[in-house]
């Protein structure tokens, strides 16, 4: 005997309904779904190791020499990898040259946009211990999404009052590969998956989250930003759940390396309510990345240990400042001659001398390509995310 999902998938997530335009919109079932998520046998596998993968993250964090720069950098590293998928060209050493105040006529001009992720990323962290992961919030961290970048005329902050679609650039409405549910509905379905995101039915939270994000992407509550925005509530959710006691799971690298089948899961679920399809797939995207944060870590932490070693074998009397300098690229991972001398409270020409030292043994490499005023980077730190 089929089943009542087999009957009528399309019904378990939504459906499609006639617009006066003549087009059909897609409008949402309000989470869970009905059949309930089937957690089977792969299914639990999948969980239980993305779980345990998280609970190692988590743990790893706790042993690096300086817990907040790797978060900076994680940060960025999602920054950089989330507005790629929407286009941008910036890349990593972009966005860090640019934030240090460096000018770079080759910089990408997108470069803003990152930064803006950046900054919305942070501001919603922020706000997560003052407010609830709530529309509120959201809207908050669209309008710091798209403040004086491209798309700041699609009304940063404010739900859509108009029909969005998605599909090929300068498609029509009738010619969409997705029509999202007419503005008033999708209001309606957000203050939904609000509730949804808080209440207290015994879904395990990576279910959960998994659920919601793929709501509120055909949802697409916004003009523009949608991906982006829905890509930074899985973090929010993890942290406000104290999954994670840094914000350090990103899955846009997942994403982007396995776009199509990310895009085919989602409208899955829209057409056929696969919604266990979409889970799979996004539970083994944090296992994967969860690890390889993981490893990323574990590489920091040996790193540090190699360079000191190599500090004390090859810069005699100047090992101490040596060892000083180092410890301070592990706050920041740019400096200057100056700031040399100011840490170490050294001369100039001594200070300069430090930094010659480095950068022979490939601990430093100057960015600014400048005689004057130079700037440098801890490149081998940077490698190890911009190799990710």
């Amino acid at each position: 005997m089929p089943s009542a999902l087999s009957e009528k998938p399309s019904k378990r997530a939504g459906r499609y309904v006639s617009q006066p335009a003549g087009y059909k919109a897609f409008i949402p079932e309000p989470l869970p779904p009905q059949p309930g998520t089937q957690i089977d046998a792969e299914m639990q596998e999948l969980l239980s190791n993305a779980d345990r993968a998280l609970g190692r993250l988590d743990g790893s964090i706790q042993t690096l020499p300086n817990p907040d720069l790797f978060v900076f950098m994680y940060v960025r590293k999602e920054a950089v990898l989330s507005s790629q998928i929407e286009g941008t060209q910036a890349s990593l050493s972009d966005v860090i040259k640019a934030e240090a105040g460096i000018l770079d006529p080759s910089r990408p001009s997108d470069v803003s946009e990152v930064i803006n992720y950046t900054a919305a990323m942070n501001h919603g962290l922020q706000r997560l211990r003052e407010l609830p992961l709530s529309r509120r919030l959201i809207e908050e961290i669209h309008e710091r999404l798209l403040r004086n970048v491209r798309g700041n005329r699609m009304k940063p902050g404010e739900l859509r009052k108009s029909q969005n679609w998605i599909g090929p650039q300068g498609c029509l409405v009738s010619e969409a590969l997705f029509v999202p549910p007419p503005h008033d509905v999708a209001e309606q379905a957000l203050g939904e998956l609000e509730k949804f995101l808080h209440d207290e039915s015994p879904i395990p939270p990576l279910i959960r989250i998994g659920l919601a994000h793929a709501q509120f992407e055909t949802i697409h509550p916004f003009l523009d930003g949608n991906g982006r925005v829905g890509r930074l509530l899985i973090t929010f959710f993890l942290c406000d759940q104290k999954i994670l006691q840094r914000p350090v799971l990103y899955l846009s690298l997942y994403l982007k390396q396995h776009r199509d089948k990310y895009y085919a899961c989602l409208q899955n679920i829209r057409d056929k309510g696969e919604w266990e399809e979409w889970l799979k797939f996004f539970l083994r995207g944090v296992f994967e990345v969860a690890n390889q944060a993981t490893e990323t870590a574990k590489r920091i932490v040996s790193l540090r240990e190699d360079h000191r070693r190599l500090i004390v074998d090859h810069f005699g009397n100047h090992a101490g400042k040596g060892m000083r300098l180092l410890e301070r690229l592990y706050e920041r991972l740019t400096i200057s001659v100056n700031d040399v001398a100011a840490l170490l409270g050294i001369s100039f020409p001594n200070a300069n001398a430090l930094v010659g030292k480095f950068l022979r043994n490939n601990l430093l490499v100057e960015i600014t390509g400048q005689s004057r005023n130079r700037v440098f980077f801890y490149r081998p730190y940077m490698n190890l995310f911009s190799s990710i």
